[in-house]
């Protein structure tokens, strides 16, 4: 388990602070870094899930997402608020669809209030790392700290602990 090294320096966050993650997985890839996070960090998480689920085909999924994505559609999602109110650091997952969030994490941050959070990305990508996420994040998310996101290759995952314990180490948590 890792803890934050200094906790009283996060913003708005007096004493323990609370950590969620907030991910959306298709594919299983970005739930996997999700986990591998949350056994590290003890954070609790919590899985984005749309009213429509998107198709299993992947190239279906590629039409329906660049369709999405350039049309700004933010799809409806099943629990939309009321998740984050109580956390001073978010965690946010999402895999890179066209170099961005994938459209039902946009429309988490796009109606949760993550001003004075601390908010950590990680994105799976197949060789588009971070993309553009970090920069639509920070439009997401005005008056939040945003922290180094960590982008993992999707056909990595099983084998990016190492990557992910330095990730967390490098931002300021250390191993319990």
């Amino acid at each position: 388990m890792v803890t934050l090294q200094n906790q009283s320096t996060a913003p708005n966050t007096p004493g323990d602070i609370k950590m969620l993650i907030v991910c959306f997985s298709h594919s299983g890839n970005t739930r996997e870094i999700a986990n591998q996070i949350k056994n590290l960090t003890g954070a609790d998480i919590f899985e984005i899930q749309p009213i429509d689920a998107y198709p299993e085909s992947y190239n279906a999924v590629v039409a329906q997402a660049k369709k999405e994505i350039s049309g700004n559609f933010k799809p409806k999602l099943k629990t939309l608020t009321g998740i984050v109110e109580n956390y001073g650091i978010i965690f946010i997952g999402s895999p890179n669809w066209w170099s961005t969030l994938a459209p039902p994490v946009a429309t988490f941050l796009s109606v949760n209030k993550l001003e004075g959070k601390t908010i950590i990305p990680f994105i799976t990508h197949e060789g588009s790392r971070m993309g553009r996420s970090a920069a639509d994040i920070k439009k997401y998310c005005p008056g939040s700290t945003i922290l180094e996101g960590l982008p993992i290759r999707g056909s990595n995952v099983t084998g990016a602990l190492r990557d992910i314990t330095s990730w967390l180490q490098n931002l300021g948590f250390n191993k319990r």
